[in-house]
């Protein structure tokens, strides 16, 4: 897309995110406007817009988009009127996902920071002085929301698991009620509105990916504890964004948790598919000396896993990709010490939904004598005892004339019996581990009631 300045002066506007938070600059004297201002990546669009932001990228940050920072999405241009400067600014907003938040400043900028997006809301870094806030360029925040994740994207994402959705979840829910709280100055505060209007957002997350317990739980927990720590009471958009930053801090780690009690067991050759961040990092963190990787269709997300790896320079390892119909031949064949998957959900009885293709490697490695290891944070036990199975894009297997029914499922169900061990924050968990869990977990779906 290019930009045609005859409507106004073209820029754009990259927030980079790390971890739930976002990449804020401050802008130095070396730059014509808005000096001492914190914003995004940014820059005049003077061509293409998207060519534009990636080399902002790579002049601002040090970052390089497509290796260290990988595109999510683009939203509609804001429009921004800077009457004291005689501008009408036509800003194009990008989301970028960065690797990690070792940042090279160029001299545009003199500062930086990582911060909650709410915090653009009312200058972040406030203090009891309104002189201590840190001022943002104007409509930092409405440039944001137009990337933020939101229902519907979480809803169509058929790229990341559910340990990673289900911190957008929580961002979702902790962006609307970080909002709340900065529009009470203009409209006053309605904790009971609130805390309505919350949970209705919170109730359409739930059903937007239902085979996910873990999304579940963790909005579960989030609005729960909202509910516990409003002292007076009267639960409001103050507590939502409390617990739900709490609750984005807590899943991070625990997912860390997980990867570090994986990481123990990866050694030797080791069998995977699909992707799940968690399995990913625990793999980084183990010790494998070789690796088989399943494409993982219809997506062939196991391919990106792959190259992924492969580009880790500590990774010093083979890596083999290979079809996931391949994958009992391949257990029969290699002296593969284990295979490692991640899991969507852990249903009460110990049995696992996962990537579609999860089923079948099980199978095939109890018939060879290897172990299978389900690495996941406790949060991916499923509190209900049906199963939604979601089913991908049939043209994805057929796309003909002819009058076929087509079958893509998404996920399959893993017996618990072919299943060694599940690996959490909590250490490796026994079956009869899960029934404990569920009751847990239960007791957080009260705020529905």
């Amino acid at each position: 897309m290019c930009a045609d300045a005859s409507d106004g002066t073209h820029v754009v506007t990259a927030f980079l995110r790390h971890r739930g938070d976002i990449l804020v600059l401050r802008r130095s004297d070396a730059v014509g406007t808005y000096a001492g201002q914190w914003g995004g990546v940014s820059g005049f669009a003077e061509g293409d817009p998207d060519e534009q932001v990636r080399t902002e990228i790579r002049e601002e940050t040090g970052l390089d988009p497509g290796n260290s920072v990988t595109f999510v999405r683009d939203g509609r241009p804001v429009t921004v009127d800077d009457p004291d400067l005689g501008r009408e600014w036509i800003v194009h907003p990008y989301l970028f996902d960065a690797d990690h938040r070792e940042v090279d400043l160029s001299e545009e900028h003199d500062a930086l920071e990582w911060v909650s997006p709410t915090e653009l809301l009312g200058g972040f870094g406030e203090t009891e002085s309104d002189e201590d806030a840190f001022e943002t360029v104007p409509e930092l925040w409405s440039a944001y929301e137009r990337v933020a994740p939101t229902v519907r994207s979480i809803a169509a994402d058929d790229e990341h698991g559910a340990a990673a959705l289900s911190v957008r979840a929580l961002e979702v829910v902790r962006d609307r009620a970080g909002l709340l709280v900065a529009e009470r100055a203009d409209y006053g505060d309605d904790p009971e509105e609130e805390r309505d209007e919350l949970a209705e957002l919170a109730g359409r997350l739930l059903e937007a990916r239902p085979s996910m317990a873990v999304l579940r739980n963790r909005v579960n927990r989030a609005m729960t504890d909202a509910d516990e720590h409003a002292v007076d009471g009267a639960v409001g958009a103050p507590h939502v964004l409390e617990a739900a930053l709490a609750g984005i801090d807590r899943a991070l780690e625990a997912d860390d948790a997980a990867a570090a009690t994986a990481a123990e067991r990866i050694d030797g050759t080791v069998m995977t598919l699909s992707r799940s961040g968690t399995v990913l990092e625990a793999i980084r963190e183990g010790e494998p000396s070789r690796l088989f990787v399943a494409e993982s269709r219809p997506a062939r997300e196991g391919v990106a896993v792959a190259e992924e790896l492969a580009a880790d320079e500590a990774l010093e390892c083979p890596i083999t990709v290979h079809t996931d119909a391949a994958a009992a031949h391949l257990l029969s064949r290699e002296a593969v010490d284990r295979v490692v998957v991640g899991a969507d959900t852990i249903l009460h009885d110990g049995s696992v939904v996962n990537k579609a293709g999860t089923r079948g490697i099980a199978l095939a490695a109890e018939r060879e004598g290897v172990p299978v290891s389900v690495v996941a944070a406790t949060d991916k036990v499923s509190t209900r005892e049906e199963i939604n199975l979601e089913s991908g894009d049939r043209s994805a297997v057929y796309d003909g004339d002819a009058s076929l029914d087509v079958a893509n499922p998404t996920f399959d169900v893993t017996p618990a019996d072919c299943i060694e061990e599940y690996v959490t924050e909590r250490g490796a968990l026994e079956d009869e581990d899960v029934g404990d869990i569920v009751a847990e977990l239960r007791d957080l779906e009260a705020w529905r009631e």
